[in-house]
Order: C-alpha cells, then structure tokens, then sequence
C-alpha cells in the first residue's frame, strides 16, 4: 500500500488545473474542463501563456487511477447491509443523504469492522 501511496504523491505533485476556456469570463462556464473545438481556439492551438491543454501524458498510472490519495479504493455505502459487505483494504463514504442516528450506527459499525470512513467526521 505505501508504493502505491508514494505514486499517488509523486503524480498529484506536479498536477496542472486544466481549465475550460473562458472560464474567467463567464460566471454559467464552469472551470470544468472541455475541449476546445473552434480552429482559432488559441488553447487547441497551445498557444503560449493560454491554458494547457492535457495531453496522454499527464494521465495518472494505472495502479493508482481512480484511488483516493489516501491509496484506498472506495466504496459508498447506504445502510449496514452495504457496509458488512465491503472487502478489507477498501476504505468507505457514508451516503449524503443519511441522517445523523443512522450515520452515528454505522460509524460503530464500522469501527467494528476496522474499516477507515473518509467522511465520518472527527
């Protein structure tokens, strides 16, 4: 676990924010990124002093893609049911929509069961 940590470090260290033209000019644009497809897009042109643009190359490895940056592999979770059936080594979200009594249980639960809860407060 603590390789696949390290990858995770090295690669988010020297991520770039790729941004969605006129971001800043827009409020109804969002930073989200979009590709550009105009032909005089100066980003599409990679223009310098323009936003990047991404390339294959910045995409994360293979062993670390869609992993938490704590290296743990996620799962959401809705009740207890969902939460006794998640493997070891993956760590857990509590659903957004849960209230506090069944959100309090599940965290005992959870704690039983030695399972790391990434939004469980405290």
């Amino acid at each position: 676990m603590s390789e696949i940590r390290q990858k995770i470090i090295k690669k988010r260290a020297g991520a770039r924010e790729f941004r969605r033209t006129n971001w800043f000019k827009f409020k109804r644009v969002g930073t989200f990124w979009r590709k550009p497809r105009g032909d005089d897009s100066k980003i599409k042109r990679k223009v310098a002093g323009h936003t990047p643009m991404p390339s294959p190359g910045f995409r994360s490895p293979k062993e670390v893609r869609g992993l938490h940056p704590s290296g743990f592999a996620v799962s959401v979770v809705h009740n207890e049911k969902e939460l006794r059936a998640v493997p070891s080594g993956r760590a857990v979200y509590l659903s957004s929509g849960m209230g506090r009594r069944k959100r309090e249980a599940l965290l005992e639960v959870a704690k039983e069961l030695k399972l790391k809860v990434l939004n469980g407060g405290k």
